[in-house]
């Protein structure tokens, strides 16, 4: 067997899909890092001794300005819904309908402002609260250290407020309750989620808004009201409906004005704007154009109001306010503040006086921010930072002199007026870059960088289903076709490097591989291409294809349109956020389709029919064969275990109707100690029930019968394992129930046993890489008589006389004749357990990683693992059942529906394990199994709930060698019974036709290309389905449900596609690593 070239093939490949996801994911998601900092009253940034005297009691950082503050949210006001333009005669629904801000803007200059509000995109709600809180930039994936929920663990202006003993309330979108968990004095939440639904939620806080206002028990005031944008996600801008429901916000703003205090500042802004169609989530204009009105019945502007209304981003809107409520400025904030507010009533030295106090204030903080996250990450380039640094050096120490100077009275006022102008130009110079820099690096999509990932992952799906075509026509195409494309990346390697370092951009590892992975594809394919006349050639000698009857023709046809079929639809609902939200239900419907589908082919093909004699033909019906009772049993079967898997499903928030399994949680959450008990010993019971039919199956086909380490590991240890794990549970379901000293030998218990589990599986799993043969070598020594006779006397057992392989005796015939000519006696061989060695040890490696698996989900989902594995088995069997009707005549191909069946499979349990593709889903407390503490590294705990969110992946993809190896392994005679009369000669042949997985020794090339195109065929549907995503968030980037649906799934579905391609790996490695132990025995025995 060629056992490398065939590993570094399928490497190669995945190599090629993991260029193209990284390269995807570094133009789609938007990451950043979050700092756990946080700032206080007491950080050094507070101007100098001089200007603090001036502190009024309660201010923090600047003088507080306001003692109350009011901030409506009007969800998606696009700036042209505030602007009003008197010109126009005959306006859109969606113009002039919030009057109420023009006359404020005209009738009180010095007191009402309206500006454009840039967002950034992620143009989504969530993202937008985050950024309209933390005056940073919020992406897709901010990691920080909680991802267990959405909750906002950087510093943000609600923390400031209550950690300053301010009083926050809140009404309106319930989004803002996840984000801020117990942050409100007061709140009242309305559900959001239907966008179909224009004025409950409008409703609700119009209820509660005016005597709010009126009790004064609060310091900050937020209503969130979600009509707007509703009413653009259901009718868009340009509708009736759109200028009732701006004239409802109309009129609510003219009524708060009227309720609010001279102390109050009343902001209005949209969390971002809205297409033509009514959709937001992307970076056009009409999305991140939004609107936001500032209003005081005090005068909080030195001028009037320029021509065009000034637009500003929405991060300054958080130091903003943070400075004008008298609190620190969050830690991470990266906005500018609108010195404008900061003016106050005396002349325009001492209002530039104030302004450049604040802009002091601003740039520290953001100077503190820049250096604590560059020390944390290095996605901020260098030269830019010190650029950075250097222009806020610079202006610090300008600071410093020109207040030395004014403390001097050194400077006379026009002097010091310029001087002031240039120094605060400065500073607003160095925020703006510094602003720049980030949204450079952390908010913005890279269309390049996504169509190229798309078109590396698409080639490599070519590249998969071309090479598994080859490797069915040829046995050893791979060796000739992966020396070129590896030279070709190579070489493309090392010149796009050299030439980033020769212009001085810097070496980009992803840039780099992405393009080694294009220039190997196009070398595969252009040798491909080359070789096309050899193989045509080839074909030519077949058969031609006018002898080939139409209906012949359609079969084959159909072998690959049905499963064809299945994967393509599923890959198109990809494009349906309903799909990717009922997923859970599709998959298992897919896959009972098209095992229905497989056994509807085999009917029309007339496959489960016996030929017609006769009588049949005369009486008009046809008989069907035996085996067709056991296929349908088996369909049946699955369709059970289909329909029981739904039962463990975990609920997403989009179906409100739906409640999560009970399945899913911990036993010790039961406060009914009888029902505790009896789904304790269910699932302890039904563990032991996997142990007993491991042992029997590996029994039966006579794989435990030498003594082994890696046997005798499974006799006793796999007993032992499934003890500790009842152990573990056992102390985990009643960890809260223990008082006193038990208390503590609890919580030793709790991490005591686990480990005892990671350290057997651990043992097993490296006694079978070490060792991996289960065969029993019998040997008996025979002066005469038959060489080939297996055993002494009348064979005991069924093992005795099905587990002999004749390729043995054989050998071992020719040598004893050899022998036998020169006077000597030899031993004759018996060997237990060799049919099935390579699926023995798959399926003892399966068990292994089952036991670590189930250790880490909750107590009662081992019952899913235990339909996981039944399910399994039933697939197996109705694929070798289906490929003996149907009488396949390649033994050593897979065939697609297989594949399929067998992924869809592993789909099904991802959901049936209790997962679900977002955030809030995954299972965090994996990462605790075992741990008592914290953990030092973040390495061990991202494996732990790794393997927890994709163990179906696992078990599916390191199995998926069975599919190839089972036909083999269930090779056997139809009637167990010998016939009493044969010559020798006979029954050696008939022994001989039933030899099982060593059939796959007897064609070494074979079996490499074969276990060679069943990886590149799982990986073709992996990456199939990898590309239906891919493409779904790249061209669905700007739907409402992007953040929400898209990306997360996609996101799952990368991290999916590289923990299967990896544990496929593994199974084929382990696969070759047994035919190497098998070689090296049957070297070992001719030395005998």
């Amino acid at each position: 067997m060629q056992r490398w070239p065939v590993l570094l093939f399928l490497a190669w490949v995945c190599f090629l899909f993991f260029a193209g996801i990284g390269l995807f994911m570094s133009g789609f998601l938007l990451t950043r890092i979050e700092l756990a900092s946080s700032s206080s009253c007491s950080d050094p940034l507070v101007p100098p001794a001089w200007e603090r005297q001036s502190l009024p009691p309660g201010s923090c950082w600047a003088p507080q300005r306001f003692s109350k503050a009011v901030l409506v949210i009007i969800d998606a006001l696009r700036f042209e819904f505030a602007h009003f333009n008197p010109a126009k005669a005959s306006p859109l629904p969606y113009e002039n309908k919030l009057s109420f801000l023009h006359h404020l803007t005209t009738s009180q200059p010095r007191h009402a402002r309206l500006y454009r509000f840039r967002a950034d995109p992620p143009t989504a709600t969530m993202q937008r609260i985050k950024g309209l809180t933390t005056g940073s930039l919020p992406t897709f994936i901010d990691v920080g250290s909680n991802f267990a929920t959405y909750a906002i663990q950087e510093d943000n202006l609600l923390a400031q407020l209550v950690q300053n003993g301010r009083r926050v309330v809140f009404m309106g979108d319930d989004t803002w309750e996840g984000l801020f968990p117990k942050k409100f004095f007061r709140s009242y939440f309305f559900p959001s989620f239907n966008v179909k639904d224009l004025h409950t939620v409008d409703n609700g806080i119009l209820q509660h808004l005016y005597p709010t206002v009126d009790s004064g028990d609060w310091d900050m005031l937020i209503a969130h009201f979600l009509g707007v944008d509703h009413c653009g996600h259901k009718h868009g801008p340009d509708h009736p409906e759109m200028a009732k429901k701006l004239t409802q916000m109309n009129e609510m703003l003219r009524s708060l004005v009227d309720h609010l205090g001279n102390d109050t500042l009343l902001l209005v802004a949209g969390d971002h704007g809205m297409t033509e169609t009514g959709d937001h989530g992307g970076d056009s204009e009409k999305e991140v154009n939004a609107a936001l009105f500032v209003y005081s019945k005090t005068p909080l502007f030195g001028t009037g109001p320029p021509e065009e209304p000034e637009a500003v981003p929405q991060v300054n809107l958080v130091p903003t306010v943070a400075l004008l409520l008298g609190v620190p400025i969050p830690y991470s904030n990266i906005g500018e503040v609108m010195a404008e507010l900061f003016s106050g009533d005396g002349d325009a030295v001492s209002a530039a006086l104030q302004q450049l106090s604040v802009y002091h204030i601003n740039a520290k903080q953001v100077d503190r921010f820049l250096h604590s996250y560059s020390l944390v990450a290095q996605d901020l380039p260098v030269e830019q930072l010190q650029r950075l640094q250097e222009l806020f050096s610079s202006a610090v120490e300008e600071h410093a002199q020109l207040l030395a100077q004014v403390q001097g009275a050194t400077l006379v006022p026009p002097e010091m007026e310029s001087r002031l102008g240039s120094l605060i130009g400065r500073f607003q110079l160095y925020l703006r870059e510094a602003r720049a820099v980030c949204t450079q690096s952390w908010a913005r999509f890279h269309p390049l960088r996504m169509v190229g990932g798309c078109i590396l992952i698409a080639a490599s799906c070519l590249l998969c289903y071309v090479a598994s075509e080859l490797a069915a026509a040829s046995d050893s195409f791979y060796r000739s076709c992966l020396l070129y494309p590896l030279l070709w990346g190579l070489m493309v390697a090392v010149l796009v490097g050299l030439a980033r370092m020769f212009t001085q951009e810097g070496l980009d590892l992803l840039l780099v591989s992405s393009w080694a992975a294009a220039a190997s594809q196009l070398g595969f394919f252009w040798h491909w291409r080359g070789q096309h006349p050899k193989r045509t050639r080839l074909v030519g000698s077949q058969p031609p294809l006018a002898s080939v009857s139409l209906r012949q023709r359609l079969r084959a046809w159909l072998g690959l349109a049905f499963p064809m079929s299945i994967l393509l639809f599923r890959c198109g609902a990809m494009f349906s956020d309903s799909f990717v939200v009922a997923e859970a239900r599709v998959a298992p419907f897919l896959l009972a389709s098209l095992v229905l589908l497989l056994v509807g082919k085999l009917h029309w093909d007339g496959r489960l029919t016996v030929p017609e004699g006769p009588k049949q033909q005369l009486l008009g019906f046809s008989s069907y064969r035996r085996e067709i009772w056991y296929l349908l049993c088996l369909v049946a079967m699955l369709l059970i275990c289909v329909r029981l898997s739904v039962f463990f499903h975990q609920c997403r928030e989009e179906i409100p109707q739906c409640r999560p399994s009970l399945f899913l949680s911990p036993l010790a959450s039961l406060r009914n100690t009888r029902a505790k008990n009896l789904f304790y010993l269910l699932c302890v019971a039904l563990l032991a029930g996997l142990v007993y039919a491991v042992r029997s199956w590996l029994r039966h086909y006579g794989n435990l019968n030498s003594s082994d380490p890696l046997v005798l590991f499974v006799r006793w240890g796999f007993p032992l394992v499934v003890l500790c794990i009842a152990c573990y549970w056992a102390v985990a379901s009643s960890a809260d129930d223990s008082l006193g000293k038990l208390q503590e030998l609890v919580q030793v218990a709790v991490v005591a046993f686990p480990w005892a589990v990671y350290g057997l599986a651990s043992m097993g799993l490296l006694l079978l890489l070490c060792n991996p043969m289960t065969v029993f070598a019998k040997d008996t020594r025979e002066s005469a008589g038959s060489i080939v006779t297996p055993y002494l006397g009348v064979p005991s057992s069924e093992v005795d006389f099905l587990h002999v392989i004749p390729q043995i005796y054989k050998r071992m015939q020719e040598s004893q004749k050899s022998r036998l000519e020169r006077g000597s006696c030899k031993a004759t061989v018996a060997a237990y357990g060799l049919g099935s060695v390579y699926s023995a040890a798959l399926v003892i490696a399966l068990t292994l990683l089952g036991f670590l698996l189930m250790l880490l989900h909750s107590e009662r989902l081992s019952l899913a693992f235990l339909l996981l594995f039944l399910e399994a088995f039933v697939l197996l069997h109705i694929h070798t059942r289906a490929r003996g009707l149907a009488g396949d005549a390649e033994p050593f191909s897979v065939p697609w529906y297989a594949v399929i069946s067998w992924l869809l499979a592993a789909s099904q349990f991802f959901y049936s394990t209790g997962h679900q593709p977002i955030f809030p889903a995954i299972h965090w407390n994996a990462a605790f199994v075992g741990f008592h503490l914290d953990h030092s590294t973040n390495l061990l705990p991202a494996v732990l709930v790794g393997a927890n969110t994709f163990a179906s992946h696992i078990l599916f993809a390191v199995g998926c060698p069975l599919l190839l190896l089972w036909p083999f392994v269930c090779e056997m005679p139809s009637s167990q019974k010998r016939k009493p009369k044969k010559e020798p000669r006979e029954d050696l042949q008939e022994v001989e036709e039933h030899m099982m997985e060593m059939r796959l020794r007897e064609s070494p090339e074979k079996f490499s290309a074969a276990l060679l195109q069943l990886g590149l065929k799982y990986l073709f549907v992996l990456g199939t389905q990898l590309l239906a995503c891919v493409c779904a968030a790249m061209i669905l980037r700007r739907h409402l449900m992007v953040w929400k649906v898209f990306a997360p799934k996609f996101l799952f579905e990368s991290l999916g596609f590289v923990v299967s391609s990896i544990c496929l790996l593994l199974g084929i490695s382990l696969v070759m690593r047994v035919d190497c132990a098998v070689s090296t025995w049957f070297s070992h025995l001719q030395l005998r």
